[in-house]
């Protein structure tokens, strides 16, 4: 008989993988133990070597839904031994090693209980079992067990802890087991104080009672699984305008969530992709093509030919949606800007102006987190926000990336996340959000500290962006003198770069890739703002190669929310303005430039005062939107006139096959590198706004233009230098038709592209760019 002692690493903890490993060693008539310890799952066991092979080879093939195995290793065992049976032991806390797993949506069988009168879990709001339920949210420390969570604070009754213990039982040694009698429970406030009677409805219950509330146009506060949501009747126009007023998002699409698919399908076309994304265990929101079969009120998301839809991702929110067979919105807990409410005290101050009531419960939710947001773009996902069921799944890194030291990566001002590197994984965060906002920086260092402890991560470098006046880059710095650790300053567009790289198995001693890096805006090597950039790069270093015509920001960071400025500074850079002003003085938005105070601007930027220059192309595609009426005022969140002018495109002429005649952009030298230079689509552009060309064919004719010049410039790149591989990355590469365009006409070339998926190609993915470009830093 041999004895081995196996060792498990991954996502092993609190998804049923102790009972799984209990059951499978009776049925192969082992003796030994199982149990959880800081590094994930130890079994020891004894038995024939056929035995234990088969074993480790079920073990493998019949891994619970939610679990994930890293790395198995079988060692032979050498200390004590005197077991007679098989058992599970109680956990061991030593080094933290092993992954903690996403909050994980209702599974099906879950859900059939609670909607079964004869269940004992008949419309408990917070059942759950070794498949599904609370993990992230309620943890506060590893091992996960219940007295690492928030769950510590409910003893359980007989009856859940005879099936806790009874390995035959889905809920065996499920964490947060609960029901009626011993768990946590939910009640409504009416926001004014007053108190709530049962003859105001007639419900089965006060969870009951919210589908009605939303029915008569109410806005309700719901506590869910890593926040609180904001919540109304999604087809009542009233109702949504309300809740945009109150919770002062004027404009920005608003999230929604449907009984089930078939309510979905009503208002979207639905394909096989975004179906698994909906029905999987992170639940995300998909945002997917409205079909015009049904519609939802036209506040819901302006403008838009788009809607995100998520499915009840927890018992409550499926007993809420029982009855209602239309979507409700179902809006974050928070003003414009902060950070999503986790606690009740807090959620009546912060949201006693927005919601008529509230759902409250008693169950702590110890780690905030948002929704996740995805979208299908050709055959593949793109992440767009990484949070609830996916953080913290680490990501393994490439091949060459394993020996790597503990690294701290502290992320961006804007969409930020964290992340850690170790063991060869990156453990990025949640979103976290706007570090501008006091409240949101105050959240990103609790949550900051909160991972350092939960993995006892001690890093030995921290990687920050190289914007001085970043918040987060700030805060490594200040850590890193107070631990007198390294420091790595990474430009912004290199670790986006990176992140594409990383995310797609590119090997740390490969040659470089060409990253195309399109966002808002990043500090610069030469400490100008860059948006437009065509850089060679590998994870040790970069070279620039070409950039976009820079243009001034009049203003600074108004133009990000003002989009004529931008479309100002281009006219004034490519002389349109003071050479071709005339010929256009009849149009919309030359007359509305010539109400602005433009003596002043002219003096802003020729003194350089507030006024930096940035090759942005997020600006570009602000100005343009602007030029052709969409938002030229005023945008109440950023990317906004973008957002709704690829919204706009022309599908028909973007896909025509016949050659449509598209806006000319000229190539020119700026500092030795390529400059694309957009004068002379200026000129095109309000050609044909002066013809009355409509907006959505001059939106597609840009789009087109766009993706061309990105060829050219990528085509000749390519035939001066050694590059066989292209990434495509930042916050502009969210503009599907944009991706699609420029994807296509880059395979064409035969060209590899890559792309984003695990990690958003916006600035939520930088912090892993920070990381391993420092983690290449140090290891060659």
């Amino acid at each position: 008989m041999a004895i081995e002692e196996i060792r498990v690493y991954g996502t092993v903890q609190g998804v049923g993988f102790r009972p799984t490993v209990y059951r499978l060693a009776k049925a192969c008539g082992l003796y030994g133990d199982v149990c959880n310890d800081g590094q994930g799952v130890l079994i020891r066991a004894s038995g024939s070597e056929a035995a234990l092979t088969k074993f480790v080879a079920k073990l493998q093939q019949e891994c619970p839904p939610l679990a994930r195995i890293h790395q198995l290793v079988r060692t032979p065992y050498k200390g004590e031994f005197n077991f007679n049976d098989f058992v599970i032991s109680s956990s061991v806390s030593n080094t933290i090693k092993t992954e903690i797993a996403p909050d994980a949506a209702t599974c099906p069988q879950c859900q059939q209980e609670i909607f079964d009168p004869f269940s004992r879990f008949y419309r408990y709001p917070f059942t759950n079992c070794t498949h599904c339920g609370p993990r992230l949210s309620i943890l506060r420390a590893i091992p996960y067990d219940r007295c690492n969570t928030s769950m510590s604070a409910f003893t359980m009754c007989s009856e859940c802890e005879k099936e806790y213990h009874n390995v035959e039982n889905r809920r065996f040694h499920a964490q947060p087991i609960a029901c009626h009698t011993c768990g946590p429970t939910a009640w409504l406030e009416r926001a004014d104080g007053k108190p709530v009677t049962a003859s105001m409805f007639s419900m089965l219950d006060d969870v009951d009672a919210v589908c009605t509330l939303l029915q008569k146009g109410q806005i309700v506060a719901i506590k869910g699984l890593g926040g609180f949501h904001l919540a109304c009747d999604a087809i009542q126009e009233t109702a949504v305008q309300k809740l945009r007023q109150r919770k002062r998002r004027y404009h920005k699409p608003l999230a929604l969530m449907a009984r089930d698919l078939a309510v979905i399908e009503e208002y979207c076309t639905v394909n096989a992709k975004e179906r698994k994304l909906l029905v999987s265990t992170a639940a995300p929101i998909v945002l997917m093509q409205t079909i015009g079969k049904k519609q939802v009120a036209p506040s819901v998301a302006p403008v838009q030919n788009a809607l995100g839809f998520m499915l009840p991702n927890t018992p409550l929110h499926h007993l809420i949606l029982r009855r209602m067979n239309h979507p409700i919105v179902l809006t974050s807990g928070n003003l414009a800007d902060e950070p999503q409410c986790i606690n009740n005290d807090e959620a009546r101050d912060k949201l006693g102006t927005i919601a008529d009531y509230f759902l409250f419960h008693n169950r702590e939710i110890i780690n905030r987190v948002d929704d996740s947001v995805v979208r299908v773009v050709g055959d593949k996902v793109q992440t767009i926000r990484r949070a609830r069921g996916y953080a913290p799944t680490p990501i393994n890194l490439p091949p060459g990336f394993h020996n790597v030291p503990q690294i701290l990566a502290m992320g961006s001002e804007l969409k930020n996340t964290f992340c850690l590197l170790r063991e060869g994984q990156a453990i990025l965060s949640q979103h976290l959000g706007d570090l501008e906002d006091a409240a949101v920086f105050n959240a990103y260092q609790d949550t900051l500290n909160l991972y350092l402890n939960l993995f006892e991560h001690k890093p030995e470098a921290i990687a920050i962006d190289i914007h001085p006046e970043y918040l987060s880059s700030k805060l490594g710095k200040k850590l890193a003198a107070a631990n007198q650790i390294k420091l790595y300053p990474i430009q912004h567009h290199h670790a986006h770069i990176a992140a594409c790289m990383a995310e797609n198995g590119i090997p740390l001693d490969s040659s470089p890739v060409l990253g195309i890096a399109l966002d808002g805006l990043g500090y610069g090597a030469d400490n100008t703002l860059w948006g437009g950039e065509f850089i060679l790069a590998d994870y040790c270093t970069f070279k620039r190669l070409a950039t976009f015509q820079p243009v001034a920001m009049i203003g600074g960071k108004q133009t990000i929310y003002q989009p004529w400025r931008n479309t100002y500074a281009h006219l004034i850079a490519t002389d349109v303005w003071d050479n071709h002003q005339q010929q256009y003085a009849d149009l919309e938005i030359i007359q509305f430039l010539k109400q602005k105070p433009l003596q002043l601007l002219n003096q802003l930027m020729e003194k350089g005062i507030n006024s930096p220059l940035t090759s942005s192309v997020g600006r570009l595609f602000d100005a343009v939107a602007a030029a052709i009426g969409i938002c030229p005022e005023e945008c109440s969140y950023e990317g906004q006139a973008a957002i709704e002018m690829e919204a706009l495109v022309d599908i028909n002429s973007l896909n025509n096959n016949k050659e449509i005649v598209t806006y000319p952009f000229n190539f020119r030298f700026l500092d030795s590198i390529y400059c694309i230079d957009p004068s002379p689509m200026w000129q095109a552009l309000l050609n044909d706004l002066q013809q009355e060309i409509s907006q959505p064919v001059i939106a597609a004719k840009f789009h087109k233009s766009l993706a061309n010049v990105i060829t050219e410039i990528v085509n000749r790149l390519c035939q001066e230098n050694t590059i066989n591989q292209v990434a495509l990355t930042g916050g502009v590469f969210q503009n599907t038709v944009l991706l699609e365009q420029v994807t296509k006409r880059l395979k064409i070339l035969g060209i590899n592209v890559l792309t984003h998926s695990l990690v958003p190609t916006n600035d939520g993915g930088i912090s892993l760019g920070q990381a391993v470009i420092t983690a290449a830093q140090i290891l060659t």
